[in-house]
C-alpha cells in the first residue's frame, strides 16, 4: 500500500483507468484542484465508482428544491452524528464554500444546533439526525413537521435520501479509515 493511499486497504486504483474515468478525474482536478480521496478509493472496481458517482451526483447536484448549500448541512449533520472525519473534513469545506462563510460551516460540522438556522433548516437537519440515529423511530409527525417547515413530500424524500447516503458512504468511510484530501482542512476559511 502507498502513502497516500486513500484507504487502510490495499485496494489499488485500476491501472489504467478507462478513459471515461480518466476524464472524470480530470474535471476534478481541474474544478476542485485534487481527486476527492473517495474517488479513488472507490476506483479499484470501475462499477462500484461509476454507482457511487451516479448516485452521488444526482442527490446532490440533480434536480432538487433543496439548495446545494442545504444538501451539504445534511451531508455534514448526518456525518456529525456518525462521527465520520473523513465527510465532516470534506464536506464541512463545502458548507464553508456555499455559505460564504467559515464560521457557519464551522458551526454545522463541530455542533450544528448552535448555527444560526432558519426553521425550516433547524427541521431538516433535525429530521436528517434522527432518521441517522434512531431511524425506527421516524414517523407522520416527523414528516407532518417538515410538512409544517414548507417542505413538500418530494423534499422530505431528498432529504431522506441525502441523509441515506451518507449514512452508507460514513461506515464505508469508517471500515476503510478513508483519509480526506489535506486540501479540504485549508479550503474556504
Amino acid at each position: 500500500m502507498t502513502r497516500d493511499a486513500p484507504t487502510a486497504l490495499d485496494l489499488p486504483m485500476v491501472d489504467p483507468l478507462p478513459d471515461k474515468t480518466r476524464k472524470y478525474f480530470d474535471i476534478c482536478q481541474e474544478k476542485l484542484g485534487m481527486v476527492p480521496n473517495v474517488l479513488r478509493a472507490y476506483a479499484f472496481d470501475i462499477a462500484k465508482l461509476d454507482a457511487f458517482t451516479a448516485m452521488y451526483n444526482d442527490l446532490m447536484l440533480g434536480d432538487s428544491a433543496l439548495s446545494q448549500l442545504e444538501r451539504e448541512m445534511i451531508a455534514v449533520a448526518v456525518s456529525a452524528e456518525n462521527r465520520c472525519y473523513y465527510c465532516l473534513v470534506a464536506h464541512g469545506a463545502a458548507v464553508r464554500q456555499l455559505s460564504g462563510d467559515p464560521v457557519f460551516g464551522e458551526q454545522i460540522v463541530l455542533n450544528w444546533r448552535v448555527a444560526t438556522l432558519t426553521p425550516q433548516q433547524r427541521a431538516m437537519l433535525e429530521f436528517a439526525a434522527k432518521l441517522t440515529d434512531s431511524c425506527h423511530n421516524v414517523g407522520e409527525d416527523d414528516r407532518q413537521a417538515l410538512r409544517d417547515a414548507g417542505f413538500s413530500d418530494r423534499d422530505i424524500w431528498d432529504i431522506a435520501a441525502v441523509a441515506g447516503f451518507f449514512n452508507m458512504t460514513n461506515r464505508v468511510a469508517a471500515a476503510t479509515d478513508m483519509k480526506p484530501n489535506a486540501e479540504y482542512h485549508a479550503s474556504y476559511r
